[in-house]
Formats: C-alpha cells, sequence, structure tokens
C-alpha cells in the first residue's frame, strides 16, 4: 500500500469517529491545537498526518491510536508479543517507514516503533509532541535534528530528549533502522 492510500484510510477512520461521536472539525481541531484548515487537509486525506496530531486525535476521539493506523483495537492487556517483521507496517511519507511494535496492547503509555529511513535530498519536517523520546541506531547511520543542531549516531548510538523540542531525523550515506520509543501524552 502507498502512502496516499494509507494517508486516505487514516482519514477515512478520523472523519468516521469524529462524526459518530458527533464531534466537528471545528471542536477536534480546537481541541488538537492546529488549525482548521489544517485539520480539514487532514481529514480528507489531503496531506500528511504527522504521528503527534494522529495521537491527540486518537485522544480526542476516545480511541486507541492503533484504531486510526491500522483500523484496528489493542486487546491484550498482561502483555503483548510482536514477532520479528509482524509489527504494524506504515509509510508515513517516502523514505520514512516505521513498523509499530506494541499495537496490540491495550492501555499502552509507549509506543515503541523501528523506523526505516532512506536519505532524503532535504531535512524532513521537524515535529513537536509531549512527552520523551527515546532513539537507538540499529543500522546505519542517523542524524537527529534537535532545534538547531543535528546530533549524528551510527549503530549502537542513542539519544534520549524532549519531544518538545522540534525534532526530525535524516539518514546519512544508506537506508538506516533505528528503535524509537515515544513517550505518549
Amino acid at each position: 500500500m502507498g502512502v496516499n492510500e494509507q494517508i486516505h484510510e487514516i482519514a477515512e477512520r478520523i472523519m468516521y469517529l469524529r462524526d459518530a461521536i458527533g464531534l466537528t472539525q471545528e471542536e477536534v481541531a480546537e481541541k488538537i491545537g492546529v488549525s482548521l484548515d489544517d485539520y480539514r487537509k487532514y481529514e480528507i486525506g489531503q496531506t500528511d498526518i504527522p504521528i503527534s496530531v494522529i495521537y491527540s486525535t486518537a485522544g480526542v476521539l476516545g480511541v486507541d491510536a492503533t484504531e486510526l493506523l491500522a483500523g484496528v483495537s489493542p486487546r491484550m492487556l498482561d502483555y503483548c508479543v510482536t514477532r520479528k517483521g509482524q509489527g504494524i507496517a506504515i509509510l508515513r511519507h517516502e523514505g520514512y517507514e516505521f513498523e509499530a511494535l506494541a499495537t496490540n496492547f491495550k492501555g499502552r503509555d509507549k509506543e515503541p516503533m523501528i523506523v526505516t529511513l532512506s536519505p532524503a535530498d532535504k531535512n524532513p519536517r521537524l515535529l513537536v509532541h509531549g512527552g520523551q523520546e527515546f532513539n537507538y541506531v540499529l543500522e546505519g547511520k542517523i542524524g537527529v535534528i534537535l532545534g538547531d543542531k543535528i546530533v549524528e549516531l551510527s549503530a549502537g548510538d542513542s539519544i534520549y530528549f524532549l519531544a518538545s523540542i522540534p525534532h526530525g531525523q535524516i539518514a546519512y550515506g544508506s537506508n538506516a533502522k533505528f528503535l524509537t520509543i515515544i513517550e505518549k501524552e
């Protein structure tokens, strides 16, 4: 499935759930802290939805982000196992794909993911979200952009930071993989 198809599926789930619980676009946009124009673009699948917006929207709609990302609800309460290659794969945009590793655990407060980056010609759009974030490089070399700094990391290196700092990651040279654990708001 391509990026545009996934964006449209996520957008359809958001619109359906918002309508089902009787919220207006204006109410959701205000609660998640985005402009009405941006929210409308997200809901019709006109533009990529930042992961932080997906988490915030899921909270407002009273569902787990897994329901928006994959259309399924988490079921496990005590533990969940995700076998190699069996996580939910999400292609966020060209060159940035992640595999969510704990989507079947109900009520989780952290989001562990394996991110695969391809080298890009430009820096990514920087994200800001609540909580904290941990990145551990598994393969290759990445640059973690934190505000106006870039921290270079190689396989075996890690970084832990406040997710309120505008941030993003880039791959150097060839594809890179890293484990990220994001504290949910």
